[in-house]
């Protein structure tokens, strides 16, 4: 039993769920179906699709995630980001608007939630963490900064395509000859009311005596009155015959059952995409799980988040809907709203289908600028400044990684930055490392403890040079340390013994055992001892698991001051040295 609660989460919660956790559930659904009707709708428009396929994946999919998931609170559905890739990617093999566009989106969700159920098979989830931080943080700034540019041709109410920064802001400056006016301002409008709603309106409530939970309510709803309030405007005005550009026909209905295609030479195209989707979509749902998880003493198994997440992908595909993901901003509302199990998304899932049912005849006259500003609003929120300027300040190479994922994000395209990113945050690592952090150290006097020479007034003996190394050795950087220790050598010729402290060092690859070897043997010939301290556990049993040891004419001690006391002569012992 307890290993099927370990892959069905919600046996573990579900025979205990009382009448108060339900209540909170309910009420954390009503506020997140009012939030993600409008923005399923938009992140579809997003992603090239039909705004219906919005819906349909978040209905599905979220009750996927209630079953498999372990997060009480993430909120599953379409995200900006996801929906841009999906785009970008499924825009490559199809034309937006045909069925192979659709057929194409189905089959992405389907390899996503595969790959992302094979790692959770084979334990992968590890995998993700290749994507550092800056780049994930440059990934999404520059992201919503393509996706909100991406949305302005709506906003203005021209045709204008491109897939990068500078092909968008052509087009743009080109077309604003079609400006329509009756556009721009309905478009205008309902961004600075969402700006305004998202920044002012629930403190605005709060001043004038509202409880929090109405005033939360009320300032979630804020795209529903732009979306209602835009519809009579078109309906009463005639708008859609002025050239407003309208959302049109949207069938009501259950999400139809769909298959994904099973072309072999479609799958090879997708591949690629659907990896980087699974990795950004994982790493974005685990951050924002964790975050909320620890400030309710709750945990997440980031294993089975990642079944959770394939199984959601999975029942997109065949419900019609395209690639999700854990939502930030969503999720958070969820948290906030007092979402106290996963069954909060599956009563989110029924407002969402009821919504699909009943309320998408009265979608029609909505202005797809309406749509945009709610993407744009979204997207901003994503856009981190303040980060760039904080990696710059802190680490070079990390902001060199930041910055030419952004760029190339904004110049080139997502799937091209994201893997620029990774790759230039892969060989800036090897760089480090083949390039190790190594100190002369000595004793601080009066005890015993050895720092770096250069940075503490510390004491040393002629005799003896004592080397630490702060990273584990492996093919990459092993010859660093042999240079450092011959170059010591041969100016120190009163030199008789060398010894290597090994605290920070956590494995010693094969090409490193060798090299230890030989230089072992290159002092012994010398007249001059070899020898290891503090050497930590695992990597003394690997040692011990080879021949280093049987040819080992040096020693190894348990610590640097065992190690220096044991070696040192009366005749270079510094007196202080000696009486410690």
């Amino acid at each position: 039993m307890k290993s099927l609660k370990s892959v069905l989460p919600i046996l573990e919660w579900a025979p205990a769920y009382t009448r108060t956790e339900a209540q909170s559930d309910l009420v954390a659904a009503l506020i997140v179906t009012i939030m993600l009707v409008p923005q399923s709708l938009a992140y579809a428009m997003l992603a090239g699709l039909p705004p219906q396929v919005g819906l349909y994946a978040s209905i599905l999919p979220l009750i996927a995630y209630a079953v498999f998931g372990t997060s009480r609170a993430l909120a599953v559905g379409p995200v900006a980001v996801v929906s841009l890739m999906t785009a970008a990617a499924v825009g490559q093999v199809a034309a937006p608007g045909s069925a192979q566009y659709l057929t194409a989106a189905i089959t992405l969700a389907f390899l996503s939630g595969l790959v992302l159920v094979a790692m959770s098979v084979l334990r992968l989830g590890f995998l993700a963490n290749f994507l550092s931080h800056p780049v994930i943080s440059g990934f999404i700034t520059a992201s919503g900064l393509l996706i909100a540019t991406s949305q302005m041709k709506h906003i203005l109410g021209i045709r204008a395509e491109g897939d990068t920064l500078p092909e968008m802001l052509t087009a743009l400056f080109g077309g604003l000859g079609q400006t329509n006016p009756y556009t721009v301002v309905i478009g205008v409008s309902a961004t600075t009311f969402l700006f305004w709603v998202r920044k002012r309106l629930k403190p605005l409530l709060l001043a004038r005596g509202m409880r929090p939970r109405p005033a939360d309510l009320l300032a979630k709803a804020g795209p529903v009155a732009a979306i209602v309030v835009s519809i009579l405007l078109v309906v009463g005005f005639g708008l859609a015959e002025r050239g407003v550009r309208i959302v049109g026909e949207i069938p009501a209905g259950f999400p139809p059952f769909a298959l994904p295609s099973f072309d072999l030479g479609l799958w090879q195209k997708l591949a690629l995409p659907a990896v980087l989707i699974s990795l950004v979509g994982f790493v974005e749902s685990v951050s924002v799980a964790q975050t909320l998880a620890a400030k309710r003493r709750q945990r997440i198994v980031p294993n089975q988040e990642l079944t959770a997440l394939g199984a959601s992908n999975i029942a997109a595909a065949l419900s019609a809907g395209y690639p999700v993901t854990g939502g930030f901003a969503r999720s958070v509302v969820n948290f906030d709203a007092g979402a106290e199990t996963p069954l909060a998304g599956a009563y989110t899932a029924a407002g969402i289908l009821a919504a699909t049912l009943f309320l998408t005849p009265l979608f029609r006259f909505l202005p797809q600028a309406v749509l945009a500003a709610t993407i744009i609003v979204a997207v901003l929120s994503l856009v981190d400044v303040a980060a760039i300027r904080r990696t710059w300040a802190y680490s070079r190479p990390d902001f060199a990684a930041m910055a030419v994922t952004i760029l190339t994000v904004l110049l080139v395209g997502v799937e091209a930055g994201i893997t620029a990113g990774v790759g230039l945050s892969l060989l800036l690592f090897l760089w480090r490392t083949s390039r190790p952090h190594m100190a002369i150290v000595g004793l601080v006097p009066g005890t015993q403890h050895f720092r770096n020479v250069d940075r503490h007034s510390v004491i040393t003996d002629p005799a003896i040079l004592s080397i630490r190394v702060d990273e584990s050795l492996y093919f990459a950087n092993v010859r660093a340390l042999e240079d450092a220790v011959y170059d010591r050598v041969a100016s120190q010729p009163a030199l008789r013994h060398v010894i290597l402290m090994c605290p920070a060092v956590n494995a010693i690859d094969a090409s490193a055992l060798e090299s230890l070897e030989s230089i072992a043997h290159r002092l012994q010939s010398a007249g001059i001892g070899f020898h290891l301290s503090e050497v930590k556990g695992p990597v003394m049993d690997a040692l011990k698991k080879s021949d280093f040891l049987t040819g080992f004419a040096g020693q190894i001690f348990m610590s640097q001051y065992d190690a220096v006391r044991a070696l040192q002569t009366p005749a270079t012992a510094p007196a202080k040295l000696a009486s410690v």
